[in-house]
């Protein structure tokens, strides 16, 4: 029996109403109305009566009702006592210094709902890895950008963002509706060290991957890149949702792809965390309203993972 449907059945029982269930759940009605009627067709029993003002339970919806709170109980009594017995979880996460903020509000909240007794260890890395330690083992999961060298790696995209050309206020291009690369060419872009994921460095320098890469100062952070704007003069690239400080705007490069702000995780790394991270992450960033794991269980429009598919809960690819 599907535990997630009994918790939707209960939400409806309790609340007397399709709509205000669905809102309590933070999910939207049509999904809702469906898992009732899936419910009523694996008892084959009428479950509920619908008017226009709401739903009562029939007598078999109301032995479902007690039924179903009794599962649901025990389900988490048996979730509480696994976990004690498997010790203290933890979860290091990885971040960019460009997606803290997607670590310190709702996304961080919602975590902490879902995972109370879970210690989150967050390791902010410089521009030079984009994968801010999942290659190398060092965290479990990553709020990162794409594109970079994903072999053995899983995305998710939360997000795309399209990206500008960070500029002076100054400068005779700042008023500029949008930009191309060519309109750049005699420009000193800030660069990426060496070693850098070589994906990663020639979107960033606004080039192909075997591209010959531009001149200018060597940036490994946020606050380096705008200080090599103001300072000298150069130029480089950011996603336009994000703010600029006084002195620097940013038009849009109207023929680079949008920048992906993905979770990531590594294909081998069994944490059970990472998937239910995930979920968390997908829902935080599909509705402005805070989100519950449990509910996150469809991506949003527009958003897929490299293999098409959210990480299951307990099984890691």
């Amino acid at each position: 029996m599907d535990l997630r449907l009994l918790r939707y059945f209960v939400a409806v029982a309790e609340e007397r109403h399709v709509g205000r269930a669905a809102a309590r759940l933070q999910m939207t009605q049509p999904p809702l109305s469906r898992a009732i009627k899936q419910l009523e067709t694996e008892f084959g029993a009428t479950l509920l009566h619908r008017s226009s003002i709401g739903v009562t339970l029939t007598d078999a919806g109301t032995m479902l009702y007690v039924e179903a709170r009794t599962l649901l109980g025990r389900s988490d009594q048996v979730r509480s006592r696994v976990a004690a017995a498997a010790g203290p979880a933890t979860l290091t996460i990885g971040i960019l210094p460009d997606n803290a903020e997607q670590t310190g509000n709702r996304l961080a909240a919602a975590f902490r709902r879902r995972h109370p007794d879970v210690e989150v260890q967050i390791r902010e890395t410089d521009f030079s890895d984009p994968t801010t330690g999942l290659r190398a083992g060092l965290v479990d999961v990553a709020l990162t950008r794409a594109p970079f060298d994903d072999t053995g790696i899983s995305t998710y995209v939360l997000r795309s963002d399209a990206v500008g050309v960070v500029l002076r206020t100054d400068d005779p291009l700042a008023h500029r509706d949008t930009l191309h690369v060519r309109d750049l060419a005699d420009r000193r872009w800030f660069q990426l060290p060496e070693g850098t994921d070589p994906i990663w460095r020639a979107y960033w320098s606004g080039t192909t991957l075997n591209g010959e890469l531009r001149e200018g100062p060597t940036v490994r952070t946020v606050h380096e890149c705008m200080q090599a704007v103001l300072w000298n003069s150069s130029i480089g690239l950011t996603p336009l949702a994000h703010a600029l400080p006084e002195g620097l705007t940013a038009v849009l490069l109207a023929d680079l792809p949008p920048s992906r702000l993905v979770v990531a995780w590594n294909n081998t790394n069994t944490n059970p965390l990472i998937g239910s991270f995930t979920r968390i992450a997908v829902a935080t960033h599909r509705s402005p309203a805070p989100a519950n794991a449990d509910t996150a269980t469809s991506p949003p429009s527009g958003s897929g993972s490299r293999h098409g598919q959210l990480p299951h809960r307990q099984t890691r690819r």
